[in-house]
């Protein structure tokens, strides 16, 4: 029985019982139900929201107060994401039905009970939960969504091999989701593994549910605790976070999605009043239409799946950073210390835009969303107020502008709100004054440390907007019908700078991007080779870029016009591979030495099992026709050894370094 399978027939049940967890753990077993239990009330409503379940079965045995007050701490968060909760109760306290009713219970069940009235209840609580949400297909594809960034493994039933998620594989360092059990062990704190496999042992024998927990790889003060469960000879477990943070400020809590609410944020900026602090507002996109398309319940639960994946992703990049839903579809992260520099608040902006856009499992369907991002640093002056203002500014500048949908309010400039039309008016006057700018990205060997290579990249130093990246600069060129001079200047710089590189630069590669519309223009190539042996740049160091995305209408004569350039000493590339329509095309017709892995793809290795099936047919494609592969976008170390695992040959990305100029380049080779 697979994972999936396991499922579509289960569902979740969250159980909070001062003394009776695992026999109510037990019963909803047999019952069908898969249980996430917890004997606490402390921290009961944070692990509700950060499990899968809509119903909460609260153990009010012994005490109706008790009870009022369990309910009372867990009903808003149950409530905000539309589910049921069922009060146990003895048969001797029936009368205190109506007042465990009134603090937020919707069903009850009196003790002791039958294990075909646990399954009547709880079917019961489902079917309210159906018809509140719009029907049972709405709750299910909630569900579905709930689960789908879950972290829960299985053993087969001869304990051969261990099948994960692929987000606990991730979590737990594996680059596979299907590893034997010694491997597994192995991933534990050596430590604590007795308490593993006494734990499995324990269920083995008994057929009871089980649990054990140990440290989170790489994160002091966490640990994932696992619930062990055994369905038809098959051992399984659901996976949780605990953390030391979890439950300190349960009053400053979001009930949808267990974050910090907006009062909690705020009342944590005026905290760091006149500290350096830097804030992520982060909004996502048309989010009406997919509540309209699936219906709110169903939106609840895909906002409470984009809480979990940004609380893991800041808690990644920046341990100690401060997670809060700001209202409806926007959230706040709070970031200092080295967090709070520029460069780091713009690569986690990128991190959760992109970790949003990774899509979201409901059921048959699959929602895929968009954001964007507004990023304000502190002054001097600033309360909350203003620092949270000037972050919506910067928002509403992001939603406006395009692009990579980022925009940052610093302390010392105005938000970089654009203009487009006055971008393409601009456009025209910006060769003349000298505001086209080139950078250098260096490229590194995947087993190496000394670079091999630059791409030349375009910058626009606009007098009003400040620095504006190739993305926009080729967009405003593309509408304005500038794409051929602005291309032109292009090049035209970059062979300029690097033909007056010092010694320690003489080494390097140097790529440059060729249009589709450069080369189908008349006369392209000795004009274009005019221009490199004017610049006296050597041919042998020079690599052309055709950029993949922008469609070449006639394939043959681009293959004769490459073919003509490798003849005459310089090396080809496909730029961008991955985000086009005719890349297969592309790489069976045209003369290629390399072939250049789009960022998004790049990225894509380390998100899940498909995704990284694809990234590496395309490297094991590009390898079999002798090219060498370049993978552009790398931000992470595991990007990097995944890609190097793959068989890629170079990278680069914000990993080793940003666009920079010809004399940081020098500097950087000086000191290797």
């Amino acid at each position: 029985m697979s994972g999936e399978t396991a499922l579509r027939g289960q569902r979740s049940l969250f159980i909070l019982s001062p003394g009776d967890r695992d026999g109510l753990s037990r019963a909803a077993a047999l019952a069908g139900w898969r249980a996430i239990a917890a004997r606490r009330s402390k921290d009961a409503a944070q692990r509700f929201l950060h499990s899968d379940a809509q119903i909460a079965l609260i153990d009010a045995r012994g005490s109706a107060e008790d009870g009022e007050t369990l309910i009372e701490a867990l009903a808003p968060a149950v409530e905000a994401g539309g589910g049921a909760i069922i009060v146990l109760i003895d048969e001797s306290a029936l009368g205190s039905v109506t007042a465990l009713l009134d603090a937020g219970a919707t069903h009850f069940l009196a003790a002791p009970y039958a294990p075909d009235q646990m399954r009547a209840t709880l079917a019961s609580a489902q079917r309210l939960i159906d018809r509140l949400g719009g029907g049972a297909a709405s709750s299910q594809r909630a569900q579905r969504i709930r689960r789908g960034d879950a972290l829960f493994w299985e053993m087969d039933k001869g304990g051969r091999v261990v099948r994960l998620s692929d987000n606990l594989a991730r979590h737990l360092n594996l680059d596979r989701q299907v590893i034997s059990p010694a491997r597994f062990a192995r991933c534990l704190p050596r430590a604590e593994r007795r308490s593993v496999i006494a734990g499995l042992r324990g269920m083995m024998r008994s057929g009871r549910t089980e649990s054990f927990a140990h440290a989170a790889p790489g994160r002091p003060g966490d640990r994932l605790v696992h619930h062990l469960r055994l369905i038809d000879g098959v051992v399984a477990a659901d996976v949780e976070w605990l953390s030391d943070t979890h439950g300190d400020d349960a009053t400053g809590r979001d009930d949808l999605t267990g974050l910090r609410s907006r009062q909690a944020a705020l009342e944590w900026l005026e905290k760091r009043s006149g500290l350096a602090t830097t804030i992520l507002l982060l909004s996502i996109s048309q989010f009406d239409r997919m509540n309209a398309a699936y219906g709110q319940v169903v939106g609840d639960a895909l906002l409470g799946r984009i809480a979990r994946r940004i609380e893991r992703m800041a808690a990644d990049a920046a341990p100690g950073a401060v997670v809060a839903r700001i209202a409806g579809t926007e959230f706040l992260v709070g970031l200092t210390g080295a967090a709070a520099a520029s460069e780091r608040a713009t690569f986690l902006a990128r991190q959760l835009i992109g970790a949003v856009g990774r899509p979201f499992s409901a059921g048959d369907h699959l929602i895929r969303l968009t954001a964007r991002c507004g990023i304000a640093q502190s002054r001097a002056d600033d309360d909350a107020t203003r620092l949270l203002r000037r972050a919506g500014t910067a928002l509403a500048d992001a939603r406006a502008g395009g692009g990579e949908g980022i925009r940052i309010f610093s302390a010392e400039k105005r938000s970089r709100q654009v203009d487009a039309d006055q971008l393409e008016t601009d456009l025209r006057l910006a060769l003349d004054r000298g505001e086209i700018g080139i950078v250098f990205q260096p490229q590194y060997p995947i087993g190496g440390d000394h670079m091999t290579g630059v791409e030349a990249l375009a910058r626009w130093n606009h007098p009003q907007y400040g620095s504006l990246g190739a993305g926009m600069l080729f967009a405003t060129a593309e509408r304005s019908d500038y794409m051929l001079p602005l291309s032109a200047h292009i090049q035209a710089e970059a062979l300029r700078q690097a033909a007056a590189w010092p010694q320690a630069l003489s080494h390097l590669r140097l790529s440059i991007n060729v249009t589709a519309a450069d080369i189908a223009q008349p006369g392209f190539m000795p004009q274009f080779l005019g221009l490199v042996d004017g610049s006296g740049f050597p041919r042998s160091r020079l690599t052309v870029e055709i950029t993949e995305s922008g469609l070449i209408e006639n394939v043959a004569a681009a293959s004769a016009l490459l073919t003509a350039l490798r003849a005459e000493g310089l090396a080809v590339a496909v730029d961008d591979f991955g985000t086009g329509y005719s890349s297969l095309a592309y790489l069976k017709s045209l003369p290629l030495d390399y072939l250049k892995i789009d960022s998004g793809l790049a990225q894509d290795i380390a998100g899940t099992a498909r995704d990284r099936i694809v990234v590496r047919g395309v490297i094991h494609m590009a390898k079999s026709l002798g090219l060498s592969v370049i993978a552009e976008g790398v931000e992470t170390q595991q990007q990097l050894d995944l890609l190097a695992r793959e068989g890629c040959d170079f990278y680069q990305g914000f990993l080793r370094s940003a666009g920079v100029s010809s004399a940081e380049l020098a500097t950087m080779a000086l000191k290797g």
